[in-house]
């Protein structure tokens, strides 16, 4: 396919000969977009925090994220304004904030907008105090008033009104927020038994949200529930449940044959705006795509199911060709927006598809349901309405044949696709969601048996911890943010755990026991900056942060994992890995206390759950004896790559004792040895391939 180094990140706006402000000096690729608006912008820090308290002058903060559509909305109509920009300029002090460097900034100022609105979202505008308490906020104001929104323009005013008039009641809302601010300074405390009920409460209220017509869960807008499903491909093979794995396979497929999923380029759109699946808001996150690709390369260990492989390594493809900076750095996102249009670039007309594929235009418009009128603003995102086996019959052609021709079809839109202008990419380098993708590279490399994906995952990984990643031990810190060679912004607890868990995934497919010392410094770095004995949790800043107005801790999952379900994870399979009493007993408690918000709200939960069934269930554990360079230990290597195993911890190399799950287990007859426990009962060691894969078969229902 086409390369695409040609695409660079998204040019700042501008209007003819202004100058640049403030924030033309960031590295972050959405301040940069905002250099030449008319606003007088500040980023985050101590010169706009200092000028709020001297001039005794209310904040404006805005906070968005590159790829986000209606930010581009709201600045094209108000902050590329100059009458807006005045009132701005002439009574706040305006912040801009990517919420993807400052995670922190994002999770206490939005807890802050839904309490004030019952509702939350990007573009985020919030009113502060000068000591930043924040006092009155929303997400979109249009420039006019419209559909009950009050305009950007009458908000300003009005703001500006109370800051002047009547400072008291500005004063009660800042200290009604403070107040709500005061619930993560409380002691977690367990509120209930870790014990299979929890796993099975959870199993139960999913299946009552599943979406039996199109998979998924719950109604439009739909996301991928990707933690979720993989709770319950691990509940599946735990338990037998059919159903379980019926909800993984049809909502994974749904997804890949919707328009979701770009059907061109491979990768996955940030959610659907339907409940079908086929309207994608068209923005690409790589934390998406490496979530999805972590839970495809796990199906397809489950069930072999072509389809969802293929999937997968286009996914895959699609992160090495587009997201991948020349030193082995996964970028952030794709935009939604081209030429000024949200999803322009995905959008094909019949009469388009015709001019590309010639005789095998029809075969393709049938396939993906591309029809004259279209189904986006009169052309067509391009999905599979039919499974490929029922078209292949409808058009009386082998199944075999038909993919062939969407293949090559595939490749020759992609070609055509990429002299079109891009959307623009956020080539930000971020620790955690890089810790997120190098685990899916890394598992999906094991799984396939696959050297491109291999070294792919080896690359970033010497990148992450060459430039990301200093000093040892519990002293070791994660950076944040790597962009145009300045690495910065001290790392968050999410940083610090994700890479934890992509050095154990390294570990698992090189066995170099390296990646498991830098994810026991990881572990131990969680703990030492991010854990607090007084409130017995994870919070999500270190505690030699900045100081703000609330130190955040937030432990649901939302779009990715929370900082502490990584955490508890990290500890939890460092653990059972090394033997480690005090991280299991760290995880537990932890987990303890999320027990009945975890059955009442799996879907805010998902990875938590999949921790949880580690802890309840146990560790798969798998020790792989032998000489990893030689070829009977790499054959049994292979064979448990095919498997998949629930909560699978594994080891391998030399019998050791600074690797617990390796320690006083030699060879058999000279030969590489398997040992494979379950249920805190170890199977009979073998050293042929087959027995290895009949045990490991064993570990799941048949199919």
């Amino acid at each position: 396919m086409t390369d695409t180094s040609h695409h660079t990140a998204p040019a700042p706006s501008h209007d003819g000969g202004r100058a640049p402000n403030r924030l033309a000096r960031e590295t972050s690729p959405y301040l940069r977009q905002h250099a030449f608006n008319p606003v007088d912008w500040y980023p985050w820090g101590p010169e706009a925090l200092a000028r709020a308290r001297d001039e005794a002058r209310p904040i404006l903060l805005s906070i968005g994220y590159a790829a986000c559509h209606w930010c581009h909305v709201m600045e094209r109509e108000s902050f590329e304004d100059e009458a807006t920009a005045r009132l701005m300029n002439e009574h706040f002090v305006s912040i801009k904030v990517d919420r993807e460097e400052r995670p922190d900034l994002d999770a206490i100022y939005m807890q802050a907008v839904q309490a004030m609105t019952g509702h939350g979202g990007w573009p985020m505008t919030v009113f502060l105090t000068p000591d930043g308490a924040p006092f009155y906020g929303g997400t979109y104001f249009p420039p006019v008033d419209r559909q009950g929104m009050p305009s950007f323009t009458r908000v300003l005013l009005a703001v500006a009104e109370a800051w002047r008039e009547r400072r008291d009641q500005v004063g009660e809302s800042a200290a009604r927020m403070r107040a709500l601010y005061a619930a993560t300074t409380q002691r977690a405390e367990p509120q209930g038994t870790l014990d299979a009920r929890l796993l099975e409460r959870a199993t139960r209220a999913l299946d009552g949200m599943f979406d039996e017509r199109h998979a998924g869960f719950g109604r439009a807008p739909k996301f991928p529930p990707t933690m979720a499903l993989d709770f319950l491909l691990r509940r599946w093979a735990r338990t037998g449940e059919p159903r379980a794995l019926e909800m993984v396979q049809r909502t994974f497929v749904a997804m890949a044959r919707g328009g979701i999923y770009d059907q061109v380029g491979g990768g996955f759109a940030r959610y659907a705006v339907d409940a079908r699946w086929l309207v994608p808001h068209f923005e690409k996150m790589l934390y998406d795509n490496a979530l999805l690709v972590r839970l495809g390369a796990n199906l397809w260990q489950a069930t072999h199911d072509a389809e969802v492989r293929r999937v997968t390594e286009e996914t895959l493809r699609w992160v090495e060709r587009e997201m991948t900076s020349p030193e082995g750095g996964f970028y952030s996102s794709l935009d939604a927006d081209s030429e000024g249009h949200e999803g322009l670039f995905y959008l094909w007309t019949v009469d388009e598809l015709d001019a590309a594929l010639g005789p095998d235009a029809a075969t393709a418009r049938t396939f993906w349901g591309a029809t004259p009128e279209g189904n986006f603003e009169e052309r067509n995102i391009l999905h599979v309405p039919h499974p490929p086996a029922a078209v292949a019959q409808r058009l009386g052609v082998p199944e075999a044949e038909l993919l062939a021709i969407i293949a090559r079809a595939r490749d020759t839109l992609y070609a055509i696709r990429a002299q079109r202008v891009w959307p623009g990419r956020d080539d930000k380098i971020l620790a955690s969601w890089n810790g997120l993708m190098l685990r899916g590279v890394a598992e999906a490399a094991r799984a396939f048996d696959d050297a491109r994906w291999r070294a792919l995952a080896t690359r970033n990984a010497a990148f992450l911890w060459e430039t990301l990643v200093q000093g040892e031990g519990s002293e070791v810190r994660v950076s944040r943010v790597h962009k145009d060679g300045v690495t910065r912004i001290d790392g968050f607890l999410e940083d610090h755990a994700a890479l934890g868990l992509a050095a154990l995934a390294m570990y698992e497919l090189t066995f170099d026991p390296m990646w498991v010392r830098r994810a026991r410094d990881l572990a131990a770095a969680t703990v030492a900056r991010f854990w607090s004995e007084e409130q017995a949790a994870f919070f999500d800043t270190a505690h030699d942060h900045e100081a703000l107005v609330a130190r955040p801790r937030d432990a649901t999952d939302n779009a990715t994992p929370s900082g502490s379900s990584l955490a508890v994870e990290l500890l939890a399979r460092l653990g059972d890995l090394l033997g480690d009493a005090d991280m299991t007993r760290r995880a537990a408690w932890v987990l303890e206390t999320g027990v009945e918000a975890m059955a009442r709200h799996p879907q805010a939960f998902g990875h938590a759950l999949g921790v949880a069934d580690l802890s309840i269930e146990g560790a798969t554990e798998l020790a792989l004896v032998g000489d990893p360079a030689a070829e009977d230990f790499q054959a049994l290597a292979r064979a448990a790559g095919e498997s998949y195993a629930p909560s699978l911890v594994l080891a391998g190399g030399a019998s050791t004792a600074e690797i617990g799950l390796l320690a006083d287990r030699p060879l058999r007859d000279g030969r590489a040895t398997a040992y494979l426990c379950r249920h805190y009962a170890c199977a009979q060691p073998v050293t042929e391939v087959d027995a290895l894969r009949e045990q490991l078969r064993a570990l799941t229902p048949p199919r």
